[in-house]
């Protein structure tokens, strides 16, 4: 490590990392990462189950008494401020000088992205009546100000203190839907949603991965909301928080790959993506999982087809978990005959889509046994996958490891060779996206959480270009959470209703039909 003193080292130690990780990331920006290796794209009849009217009913039917005995918790990323969500308004506000040019261009976009949009919709975002407060509470009137369409110094409201200060909150604390006697954040929608496939004997559970410096309002939110949610109820929301760990970060460099250094000289580390959650998720008392994103909520009316479609898959998961724990039992014991050998393998090809082993056949018994031993003891996810709209972003494909093994993975297009034609011809094939819709299990067939950070691809992370202070530099991305970090996990793709998917990208997505409580 000829390229850290020290001093770096003393640094590296103090915070949570070891040297030797450190140096193994300096090589990776040198080397880079291997790209993925599509072989075509998972469609319906190939890698996607597709659930028919019957097999919902049924799934979500027998949902109840397969989690009786289960311990179930969500599992909501929410760390980061919402500031990519107000882009357009940041920059709305630093150009925008109310001269008649200006103006003449604000009006000539009016489609639903623009900025003359959002501000002649403004009454219908949730946050509207506690901005008036503000603005009221600062010697300002709103009313005066849409008037005078001095639309500048709502903006600044809307994203700065004094005002709701949105820009730099997280977007679950920010109020995306109305109601007729309340105002409901992203965070207190995902609690709404717990209490409908996440409850059981032990209550309702639901976790949080925060940035430090929002835990506090978090904490405070998360008390009111259990009171509000027991005198409803009878029941106070299990809510727990967690944050993105500190001994996760990496190390930022320039782009000639030699450590990056703050005005001070000092290293500069930074979080490396959502992939750094696997030790977030690990942590979690829960044998079936639910993952979802902050922002992908929607209003009362909308809900139904998420709750179901949220207990067929979780019925599905664990069906196919009973019965992969039934084999593996018998494979423990090594009390099997050769008929249930074959139908293990069979399962296995046509049931959780794992490709066939070339050389099954020609295995002796208790190779077959070690086989389909350690095919079957991995953690379990099945994942919603929504028609292709044209969202960015990944989706899922049959994928050839380092091994040679053919598997269903998710892969985000940073991990492709767009320049290869035929890669970039199977990326842009792919029917289905995905649009972060999980439900995992984590412990083995003895009831044992299994160790999540044997199951990663550590080969499938990425680097991308970022700044700081003005100067560029080179990013490290862990193997992302529900990519190269549950790479090696059972994976089952179930197509799910183009409902179920709402994200909140930008501002403007609150104004969307599917986000409004009332049409």
């Amino acid at each position: 490590m000829k390229q850290l003193t020290k001093k770096d080292i003393e640094v590296i130690k103090a915070y949570g990392l070891k040297p030797e990780t450190v140096e193994k990331q300096l090589q990776q920006f040198i080397t880079g990462f291997p790209f993925c290796t599509l072989q075509a794209p998972a469609t319906p009849g190939n890698g996607i189950m597709q659930f028919t009217a019957e097999m919902l009913e049924k799934r979500v039917e027998n949902y109840a008494t397969l989690t009786a005995n289960e311990k179930i918790i969500k599992f909501v990323p929410a760390s980061g401020a919402a500031t990519r969500m107000f882009k357009k308004l940041f920059e709305f506000i630093e150009t925008f000088s109310g001269k008649p040019e200006d103006f003449e261009a604000f009006l000539s976009d009016q489609s639903s992205h623009s900025m003359y949009y959002l501000f002649d919709h403004l009454d219908q975002f949730s946050f509207y009546d506690a901005l008036a407060d503000v603005l009221e509470e600062n010697g300002l009137e709103l009313s005066e100000l849409i008037a005078a369409k001095d639309y500048v110094t709502i903006g600044r409201y809307i994203l700065e203190t004094p005002g709701l200060g949105y820009g730099n909150l997280p977007k679950g604390l920010l109020l995306f839907h109305t109601y007729a006697e309340e105002k409901r954040t992203a965070f207190e929608e995902h609690i709404v949603e717990a209490f409908q496939y996440c409850r059981t004997k032990h209550g309702v559970k639901v976790h949080f991965t925060v940035s430090p410096e929002h835990l506090e309002w978090f904490g405070d939110l998360a008390k009111k909301l259990g009171k509000k949610y027991f005198r409803m109820t009878g029941i106070s929301p299990e809510i727990s928080f967690s944050i993105q760990k500190p001994s996760t970060d990496t190390l930022a460099v320039n782009p000639d790959n030699t450590p990056f250094r703050d005005k001070n000289g000092e290293l500069v580390f930074r979080p490396a993506g959502h992939g750094a959650l696997i030790d977030n998720l690990q942590e979690l008392n829960g044998t079936l999982i639910f993952i979802k994103n902050i922002d992908n909520v929607v209003p009362d009316r909308l809900k139904d087809e998420t709750y179901r479609y949220k207990k067929a898959c979780g019925a599905l998961l664990l069906q196919t978990r009973n019965r992969v724990f039934k084999y593996l039992d018998q494979l423990d014991e090594a009390a099997v005959s050769d008929e249930a050998l074959e139908e293990m393998r069979q399962f296995a090809n046509n049931e959780l889509y794992i490709t066939d082993n070339e050389n099954f056949i020609q295995m002796d018994r208790i190779e077959k046994i070690d086989y389909l031993y350690t095919l079957f003891n991995r953690p379990l996810r099945v994942c919603g996958m929504v028609k292709n709209e044209g969202e960015p972003g990944g989706g899922p494909f049959w994928v050839k490891d380092s091994s040679n093994r053919i598997a269903l993975q998710i892969v985000e297009s940073a991990q492709i060779n767009i320049k290869d034609p035929k890669q970039k011809a199977i990326f842009e094939s792919a029917t289905h996206f995905n649009p972060v819709d999980l439900v995992c299990s984590t412990i083995d067939f003895k009831g044992n959480p299994f160790n999540l950070t044997q199951f990663i691809d550590e080969d499938t992370g990425f680097i991308s270009a970022k700044s700081k202070d003005g100067k560029p530099l080179r990013a490290l991305e862990l193997p992302g959470l529900w990519n190269g970090a549950m790479a090696d996990w059972i994976t089952l793709f179930v197509e799910v209703p183009l409902i179920t998917f709402n994200p909140v990208k930008e501002m403007n997505d609150l104004l969307r039909e599917q986000h409004q409580s009332v049409l």
